[in-house]
């Protein structure tokens, strides 16, 4: 898989679908996890693309789901992570942790 990184969006994008159950796990569900646990605004095209991008990078699978119960219920891409996104998420998670080891006197103020 190589030394690719994972972007800022990319990273937070991943943790929602990890956080989320499978039927939540779509753009929507995903913009608002991002946006209820960060306070960060998000724009549904800003998810789609990132999704897109973590498709083509094989760290993510989508489906399209079967339409909503209501009359004229769109059907909604569903998003699950892939082993080597799993993975992925793990190297950042402990390259971040690396980074932030030793820092909590700095941080805090002196």
């Amino acid at each position: 898989m190589g030394r690719q990184r994972l972007g800022e969006l990319e990273l937070l994008v991943m943790l929602a679908v990890l956080q989320l159950d499978e039927d939540e796990a779509h753009t929507l569900g995903i913009l608002r996890a991002i946006h209820v646990r960060t306070g960060r605004p998000l724009e549904r095209a800003a998810v789609y693309i990132t999704l897109q991008r973590l498709e083509k990078k094989g760290l993510v699978a989508s489906w399209l789901a079967n339409p909503r119960p209501e009359r004229g219920g769109k059907r909604r891409r569903h998003v699950r992570l892939l082993p080597e996104g799993l993975e992925k998420v793990r190297e950042t998670r402990n390259a971040l942790l690396n980074m932030w080891s030793g820092l909590e006197s700095a941080l805090e103020g002196s």
